[in-house]
């Protein structure tokens, strides 16, 4: 057998050397581009709670439909870390413009006993117009809570009646059809957020 037949052509070569990196590129055309948010398709329920809403109003999940929905699970009288996620949100939501007025920020207090209707009302109204504050009794907020794996706990009264409140502060985004899609993190930066919710309401 003739050895020199075994050996490719050097024009052959980069044939495939080509044909190899239009592949690539194809398949890297094809793939989704990451979210700056950790990605949670799949890995939670759709979207289900009944709440009360500041009006007195009982609400389901299915209310919120064909709007993007972030929820956050805090209280009014958070000393820090609720008032700085709110601030980001709404900071967020500012430098996405028009887009906004697709997206709702679901405000659940994990203490309903201080968080009344009128506090909470206003509470939300601060952060902007697409900020809603929803409260309920133990049993609902806890069957809410446990549907997303949140935890939260409240410590005992001091002498004035003042008491410490332990709770996640992680950030849940819901699609246009209530499918849990994203989780924002504390150190997700506005941009990033701004960045993932435009894309959320373009596909929705």
């Amino acid at each position: 057998m003739n050895s020199f037949a075994l050996r490719p052509r050097g024009g052959f070569l980069r044939q495939l050397i080509l044909i190899a990196s239009a592949m690539a590129a194809l398949t890297a055309c094809n793939s989704p581009e990451p979210w700056h948010a950790k990605d949670i398709s799949g890995l939670m329920p759709d979207l289900s709670f009944t709440l009360t809403d500041t009006q007195g109003q009982t609400v389901h999940g299915t209310n919120y439909r064909n709007q993007i929905l972030l929820v956050y699970f805090g209280y009014t009288h958070c000393p820090d870390v609720c008032p700085m996620t709110l601030a980001r949100l709404s900071s967020a939501l500012n430098k996405i413009g028009p887009a906004a007025q697709h997206v709702r920020v679901l405000f659940v207090t994990v203490d309903p006993a201080r968080d009344t209707p009128d506090l909470l009302r206003r509470y939300a109204h601060y952060f902007g117009p697409q900020f809603i504050a929803l409260r309920g009794t133990d049993e609902q907020l806890q069957s809410f809570t446990k549907r997303y794996r949140v935890t939260y706990s409240r410590g005992e009264p001091n002498a004035h009646g003042n008491y410490p409140v332990s709770h996640s502060n992680a950030v849940f985004v819901f699609d246009g059809e209530g499918r849990a899609r994203l989780l924002i993190r504390s150190d997700e930066s506005v941009d990033a957020i701004a960045a993932d919710l435009i894309r959320l309401v373009a596909a929705s």
